[in-house]
């Protein structure tokens, strides 16, 4: 961990290829479909020739800029570019629709290169001892975690808690559609062949979040976004001001990214909603989570862009990988014949500390990269005409859910669950829910069969489902955020009834 790996990480060639990955990420997750692990895998075939440490660095790069990348469009057209951005348009796209888009995009900038350093920071540091933590977790673990999950977006969910529940129920109904998890049964299917392959995720995640944004678009006759005063340059003065202010609620999230990120398949889009849903508890009485907060931003992309450096924990020391990205790095490290696990750090450990640091300059990179693309697309979407604004999203969704597995099935399903999801929107239901029970659903299930099977080969159900540590502080946490919104929205009557009484 010595000043030659950092010098090595620093040659122009590791410094090039990680200002391109930085560019090439956050292009292509600003793009709704074309997800983080998309952008990894596309540009895997050209890291064959690369040292491992240089094709470490340049995959590293890709993987965090995509992860910023996906708020853009969350920002600019509330439709997340990447899943770990679904809680980036709580708040970003009402700040974009009250005129405030270029604070929004340079805030979303800062948050994420600092929840970058912070992962890193925890992968050059505390990597052996944390990925023990990963090694804690079973499937009932994996089971509470993501109903946690679930409890949380639908707590978080506006107007309506029930409302909230049954997005997400509806969420889980439909990652049962196709093959079982463990059992391999096929089901609700209704006897379609290509409902074989289930919902894809991101496929549904366009359609949820596009689709009503289009049908909107093409309704309402004013503008996208509100303009004041002409195209106004990123905010990045203000913006950092804002963050340094906020600077405890950006490195708590980052540390909740950071340990979420260690735990294989939970990913950014659980730490962002788990960082939101902390940020909004421990809010000020003036700060309105879900009308354009700041903080609301802040939490998310910082948590979820710390997740890249907590993933590569359990990837690097365990060859476990923690996201779906982290999978298709370990696949490049075992085409160039880098064995992971925990020997990596004793005999590769030249290659590990100089794709740390690689991580480090990548991170930094991205903050100019990041403001200024974020000011050109803020620029390009805000004065563009909806004749030509509409068509062009248009074309990226379908064009996004047909690459993801080159199936004209998925862009059918994409338009029907939009326009399914534009129509649930006009009863008060939010799409988020329903995208998040999509996600955890599988990981429920899988972990609820599981431990199931283990429980019932014991003889001990309920101290399997109830009886571990870590599992009676996710439930206790679950409970906790289902029943606070509900303490303080009775808190919240009792103050208005108060004085409404002291008025009269």
């Amino acid at each position: 961990m010595g000043f030659e790996h950092l010098a090595n990480a620093l040659t122009l060639t590791n410094l090039a290829l990680a200002l391109f990955g930085v560019v090439a990420g956050t292009i292509i997750g600003s793009i709704p479909g074309l997800s983080a692990t998309m952008a990894v895998a596309v540009l895997v075939p050209i890291t064959f020739s690369m040292a491992p440490a240089s094709a470490l660095i340049l995959l590293g790069a890709i993987y965090t800029g995509a992860i910023y990348g996906g708020a853009y469009s969350a920002i600019l057209l509330n439709t997340p570019g990447t899943p770990s951005a679904i809680g980036t348009t709580f708040d970003g796209y009402p700040m974009a629709k009250r005129g405030d888009g270029d604070l929004a995009v340079a805030i979303a900038c800062y948050a994420s290169v600092f929840g970058g350093m912070i992962g890193a920071l925890a992968l050059l540091l505390l990597a052996p001892p944390l990925s023990s933590v990963a090694l804690a977790f079973g499937p009932v673990e994996y089971l509470w975690l993501s109903i946690f999950g679930l409890s949380l977006i639908a707590s978080l969910s506006t107007g309506n808690v029930l409302k909230g529940l049954a997005g997400g129920a509806l969420g889980m109904l439909l990652s049962c559609v196709g093959v079982a998890e463990i059992s391999a049964d096929i089901r609700l299917t209704f006897g379609v062949s290509t409902m074989i392959g289930g919902i894809e995720v991101v496929g549904a995640l366009i359609g949820l979040y596009c689709i009503p944004v289009l049908i909107d678009l093409v309704a309402t006759p004013e503008r996208h976004l509100k303009v004041e005063q002409g195209v106004r340059a990123v905010r990045f003065r203000e913006a950092a001001l804002i963050a340094w202010r906020s600077r405890l609620n950006l490195l708590r999230s980052s540390v909740i990214g950071t340990v979420i990120g260690i735990l294989p398949g939970a990913g950014g889009s659980v730490a962002g909603l788990v960082a939101y849903s902390e940020a909004k508890r421990t809010a000020r009485p003036d700060q309105k989570f879900g009308d354009g907060e700041p903080d609301g931003i802040m939490a998310t992309e910082s948590a979820n862009n710390a997740t890249v450096g907590g993933g590569f924990i359990p990837t690097l020391v365990l060859g476990i990988p923690g996201t779906p990205p982290d999978a298709v790095i370990l696949g490049a490290l075992l085409v160039q014949g880098v064995r992971t696990g925990p020997t990596l750090f004793d005999g590769g450990g030249s290659i590990v500390y100089t794709f740390i640091f690689g991580l480090f300059i990548a991170t930094i990179l991205m903050l100019p990269t990041g403001l200024l693309i974020g000011r050109y697309a803020y620029k390009t979407i805000v004065t563009i005409p909806k004749t030509i604004l509409v068509p062009a999203v248009g074309f990226m969704t379908i064009i996004g859910t047909f690459a993801i597995r080159n199936s004209i099935s998925d862009v059918i399903i994409m338009i029907l669950l939009g326009s399914v999801g534009w129509v649930l929107s006009r009863f008060g239901f939010a799409a988020s829910p329903i995208v998040l029970g999509l996600i955890l659903g599988p990981i429920a299930e899988q972990g609820f069969v599981q431990a199931w099977i283990i429980g019932d080969a014991t003889g001990n159900l309920a101290g399997m489902f109830f009886g571990r540590p870590i599992s009676l502080a996710i439930i206790a946490f679950t409970i906790l955020s289902l029943v606070y919104p509900i303490i303080q929205g009775r808190r919240a009557k009792r103050i208005l009834a108060t004085q409404a009484n002291s008025n009269d």
